[in-house]
Protein backbone atom coordinates (compact mmCIF):
# COMPACT_ATOMS: atom_id res chain seq x y z
CA UNK A 1 0.00 0.00 0.00
CA UNK A 2 1.23 3.73 -0.91
CA UNK A 3 0.11 6.53 0.70
CA UNK A 4 1.36 10.32 0.27
CA UNK A 5 1.65 12.69 3.33
CA UNK A 6 2.05 16.42 4.05
CA UNK A 7 5.59 17.05 6.00
CA UNK A 8 6.76 20.70 7.28
CA UNK A 9 10.47 20.73 6.75
CA UNK A 10 12.60 24.16 6.51
CA UNK A 11 15.74 22.72 3.96
CA UNK A 12 16.68 20.12 1.08
CA UNK A 13 19.03 18.72 3.50
CA UNK A 14 16.46 18.19 6.48
CA UNK A 15 14.18 16.86 3.54
CA UNK A 16 16.84 14.39 2.83
CA UNK A 17 17.32 13.46 6.40
CA UNK A 18 13.37 12.60 7.03
CA UNK A 19 14.30 10.70 3.86
CA UNK A 20 16.65 8.35 5.90
CA UNK A 21 15.05 7.96 8.55
CA UNK A 22 11.95 6.90 7.21
CA UNK A 23 13.63 4.27 5.33
CA UNK A 24 14.97 2.83 8.31
CA UNK A 25 11.78 2.36 10.17
CA UNK A 26 10.23 -0.78 10.52
CA UNK A 27 7.10 -1.37 8.28
CA UNK A 28 8.13 0.92 5.71
CA UNK A 29 9.31 -0.57 2.16
CA UNK A 30 9.93 2.47 0.34
CA UNK A 31 9.82 6.09 1.74
CA UNK A 32 10.45 9.46 -0.77
CA UNK A 33 10.48 12.78 0.12
CA UNK A 34 9.75 15.66 -2.38
CA UNK A 35 11.34 19.00 -0.58
CA UNK A 36 9.44 20.97 -3.54
CA UNK A 37 6.38 20.25 -2.97
CA UNK A 38 6.72 19.00 0.84
CA UNK A 39 5.39 15.47 0.62
CA UNK A 40 6.43 12.12 1.46
CA UNK A 41 5.55 9.23 -0.29
CA UNK A 42 5.88 6.34 1.48
CA UNK A 43 4.95 2.37 0.81
CA UNK A 44 4.40 0.03 3.32
CA UNK A 45 5.63 -3.61 3.59
CA UNK A 46 2.71 -5.89 3.73
CA UNK A 47 0.43 -6.76 6.29
CA UNK A 48 1.45 -3.15 7.95
CA UNK A 49 -0.69 -0.99 10.01
CA UNK A 50 0.00 2.31 7.81
CA UNK A 51 -1.06 4.85 10.84
CA UNK A 52 1.16 2.80 13.63
CA UNK A 53 4.07 2.81 11.29
CA UNK A 54 3.43 6.30 10.63
CA UNK A 55 3.95 7.16 14.41
CA UNK A 56 7.15 5.64 14.41
CA UNK A 57 8.17 7.40 11.00
CA UNK A 58 7.27 10.80 12.77
CA UNK A 59 9.42 9.96 15.75
CA UNK A 60 12.36 8.52 13.69
CA UNK A 61 12.22 12.15 11.61
CA UNK A 62 11.99 14.21 14.82
CA UNK A 63 15.05 12.44 16.35
CA UNK A 64 16.95 13.74 13.56
CA UNK A 65 15.33 16.76 12.80
CA UNK A 66 13.13 18.43 15.37
CA UNK A 67 11.62 21.02 13.96
CA UNK A 68 10.33 18.98 11.04
CA UNK A 69 6.60 17.80 10.74
CA UNK A 70 4.92 15.05 9.33
CA UNK A 71 0.59 15.60 9.00
CA UNK A 72 -0.52 11.67 9.61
Amino acid sequence: MKKTYKIEVDCANCANKMEEAANKTAGVKSAVVNFMTLKMNVEFEEGQDPKAVMQEVRKNCKKVEDDCEVYI
